[in-house]
């Protein structure tokens, strides 16, 4: 493949196109993180509150339902795939760029339940594709799926942290070799986490050494049975329920695809509500279940012991509600709320016997991510570089192997609707 000179005009044609899909989506990111500082910390501050008051989500909520549904009406693509469906990467449009870029700004800074990896990859694949028209390049069907794929991994490689992570995840979402990759791929992760926790045991239990790559870089606590026994169990749990939020995010979906101005209206203002009452029965911010989670994790990464019990159940009720009416109304990715939600999960139950703070949240965000995405080893490789802990790579492993396949054999409910032909009938267009 190498020695095709088409193939490595597009290499490097690739590559120069990273160049300004980086630039762009660096400057959205920018501009969303923005907009939710100003909406949910500084607005507050200057009024003279610390945290939002209880009632401060419905506001940006109604003025998101609107906008977005006007955008699912109007605009080419309506808006981006709905989130509920999970990861695409395919059927990307540079005519699609706009609605995307309105209906995300219009979703995510407003309390939207929802990250911006799925803006990311329309926003990095439409604008690839722009590029190649603007420079005038043969567009083939494989050109357009390599380019979009390229634009796509340029533009969440930021927010994700590693190029890696990006890599990965594209080459799952755009299927790249089709059913046999999770049929090779998941048994082969499965025994590859098992024999780490295996060898891991037997060098410890022994003393022996088997020879490795090992630096001599200083070692978090071993693992124990109990970590390995109860992340096993917390996946199948954590499988589940993310499986069912999903559900009904597809539920919400297609009450929105039979009334999308009016519905999408309501899918918003009923997730302001959940912050809202959360913030009434805890005491604690609204934005805690509004938002993405993604700066919620930190925070319940670094300080877990100032959650109580009660707020843990309380943000996981709400936001979990919260979530399934974004999935299916509003525009965004799927990655970071279930992470919050498995996180949140791992320090709930961590003082279970056996089970401490940081492989409970590492097997259960691993297994919230991989039954929110269906994408096992994406969600392996972004887990392990975000807990940056080698010894939790094991349960990591098995959580998310576990919970990917308990959604595997689950009732999967029911579709994503195909309203393309109704909202073109609405919007006055031929469908």
């Amino acid at each position: 493949m190498l020695r095709r000179p088409e193939y490595r005009r597009a290499l490097v044609f690739c590559g120069l196109i990273g160049i300004p899909v980086s630039l762009v989506a660096f400057w959205f990111l920018v501009l969303l993180q923005q907009l939710e500082d100003l909406i949910w910390v500084d607005w507050p501050h200057d009024l003279g509150w610390t945290d939002p008051p209880w009632w401060w989500p419905f506001p940006p909520a109604l003025l998101s339902g609107a906008v977005v549904a006007l955008v699912i009406l109007r605009f080419p693509g309506r808006g981006g795939h709905i989130p509920a469906a999970g990861l695409h990467s395919g059927g990307v449009t540079k005519a699609a760029v706009p609605g995307v870029v309105l209906a995300a700004l219009a979703s995510l800074p407003l309390g939207a339940v929802l990250g911006p990896e799925a803006p990311l990859i329309a926003l990095g694949g439409g604008l690839a594709l722009a590029f190649r028209d603007l420079v005038r390049a043969p567009a083939t069907e494989a050109s357009t799926a390599l380019l979009g794929a390229a634009g796509a991994a340029a533009a969440i490689s930021a927010i994700f942290g590693s190029p890696l992570v990006a890599a990965v995840m594209l080459m799952e979402v755009a299927g790249v070799g089709g059913p046999q990759l999770f049929t090779v791929m998941l048994p082969a992760l499965l025994s590859s986490g098992i024999g780490a926790i295996v060898f891991t045991g037997f060098d410890h239990w022994t003393g022996l050494k088997t020879g490795s790559l090992d630096i001599g870089l200083p070692a978090p606590p071993l693992l124990d049975a109990g970590d390995v026994l109860w992340s096993a169990l917390m996946a199948v749990v954590i499988g589940a329920a993310i499986h069912a939020v999903m559900v009904g995010g597809r539920i919400a979906a297609r009450s929105v695809s039979a009334h999308p101005l009016r519905n999408t209206m309501l899918c918003a203002l009923a997730a302001a509500g959940c912050a809202a009452l959360y913030a009434v029965v805890t005491g604690r911010s609204p934005s805690e279940v509004s938002l993405s989670g993604q700066n919620a994790l930190a925070q319940l990464a670094q300080h877990p012991h100032t959650w109580s019990v009660g707020s843990l159940v309380a943000v996981l009720a709400f936001k979990g509600v919260a979530y399934a009416l974004c999935l299916g109304s509003l525009r965004g990715g799927p990655t970071f709320p279930s992470l919050f939600l498995g996180g949140a999960v791992g320090v709930l139950l961590s003082p279970l016997p056996g089970l401490g703070v940081v492989p409970g949240m590492a097997a259960g965000m691993a297994a919230a991510c991989a039954a929110a995405l269906r994408l096992p080893v994406s969600t392996v490789v972004l887990v392990v570089l975000m807990v940056g802990n080698s010894e939790t790579v094991s349960v990591i492993v098995l959580a998310a192997v576990v919970s990917f396949v308990t959604t595997e054999l689950l009732p999967q409910g029911p579709g994503i609707p195909a309203f393309k032909a109704r909202v073109a009938a609405r919007a006055g267009r031929p469908a």
